[in-house]
């Protein structure tokens, strides 16, 4: 996918987002965030988006911190949430391609990063909106297959990934209705290491379609997994890890602990 297919992605997911938390109510739970409510989503989306924004608008070159959660409840909550949704939308699609400001994972420049990087995180974030009513909207099957690859060629390749192995083993993810798309990620003691190819004989797989949600690494159901330890990988663990990021802190903006990546 390319920027402007992120930043379109972006401007849908952001308005379903609204619309659904407007429907549910700031005062509803949203189960996939224990402990929250809907305006704890909305003030915590909402704050991660404006602190993108001012990256790429201000041409921040180092990380900094976000401004906080806002007071607001209610109608004015869903207002000032469209409004930095749309300065977002506005911002990234109004950049100079060549762009130079902060960003945390590899991409082909700063604007592609923030593009996806928001564009993910808003659907995430929309989804766990849609959570309570037991009726999830799904996702196209590129821009699941996009997410998998953010998490396992991105988040997961870093020092602070908490999916190690205390022997080798290889993974397999393989997305079953995407041709071409399978990783093969190497675990050890260290951060895993990730291929986009079907390299080396895997010690377990996990293969499945993407469509249904980006919240899982590709899978459908259970996958083979090797006896449990601390540090064991779960290959369908939630990809809300691609929420960390904002500065090197283990959660954005009033992001609460269930939600958060491992140290």
């Amino acid at each position: 996918m390319d920027t402007s297919a992120h930043v379109k992605t972006l401007a849908h997911e952001g308005s379903l987002l609204a619309t659904a938390a407007e429907s549910a109510g700031t005062d509803a739970d949203v189960p996939t965030c224990p402990g929250w409510r809907v305006r704890d989503l909305l003030r915590h989306t909402g704050a991660v988006h404006r602190w993108a924004t001012s990256f790429v608008a201000e041409v921040h070159t180092a990380p900094r911190p976000d401004g906080g959660l806002p007071d607001l409840d209610g109608a004015a909550l869903l207002a000032w949430f469209r409004e930095g949704h749309g300065l977002l939308v506005d911002t990234l699609a109004g950049a100079a391609p060549d762009v130079r400001c902060w960003h945390f994972l590899p991409a082909p420049s700063p604007l592609a990063f923030w593009a996806r990087r928001q564009a993910h995180e808003t659907t995430v974030h929309r989804m766990d909106a849609e959570s309570g009513r037991g009726a999830v909207t799904g996702v196209a099957a590129d821009f699941a297959v996009d997410g998998i690859d953010e998490l396992l060629c991105g988040f997961h390749a870093r020092p602070k990934s908490a999916v190690r192995t205390p022997e080798p083993r290889t993974l397999r993810v393989r997305a079953t209705d995407v041709p071409g798309a399978v990783w093969t990620v190497r675990l050890s003691a260290g951060p895993p290491v990730t291929e986009r190819a079907a390299a080396a004989t895997p010690t377990a797989s996990c293969p499945g379609p993407p469509r249904g949600s980006t919240r899982r690494c590709g899978t459908a159901g259970p996958c083979p997994r090797w006896p449990a330890t601390p540090r064991s990988p779960r290959c369908g663990a939630r990809s809300r890890a691609s929420s960390e990021g904002d500065g090197g802190r283990a959660a954005g903006p009033g992001l609460p602990p269930s939600a958060r990546l491992p140290p």
